[in-house]
């Protein structure tokens, strides 16, 4: 596996430095704009101004999706721990960003 470099991502209109390997920047890539569509969609359809608000509702939407599509098809047990470890790395990412931004950004 590679290092982990910084990836620039922007969310919502703020830019973030995600620590990221070269073989997961797809994916980064791929769930920062799933992420920055999910909180442009309740920004937009909802009274919430909040950049911390807008990102757990996301969060939460996402979170509520994984669960129905696992619902649906479960994993092999083999795969559990491994998808659980890169959704608690996505999480740790994110709130690493979240974390980062200075209070003018919130």
């Amino acid at each position: 596996m590679s290092e982990a470099k910084p990836v620039k991502v922007i969310i919502l209109g703020k830019e973030f430095h995600i620590a990221c390997r070269e073989e997961e920047r797809d994916d980064l890539m791929t769930a920062a704009l799933h992420l920055d569509e999910k909180m442009r969609h309740i920004r937009s359809n909802s009274q919430i101004g909040s950049f911390d608000r807008i990102a757990v509702m996301a969060a939460l939407n996402i979170a509520h999706e994984l669960v129905q599509a696992q619902s649906q098809n479960p994993p092999p047990p083999q795969n559990n721990r491994a998808i659980t470890e890169r959704v608690v790395a996505m999480q740790e990412r994110i709130d690493a960003a979240l974390a980062a931004a200075t209070p003018d950004d919130k």
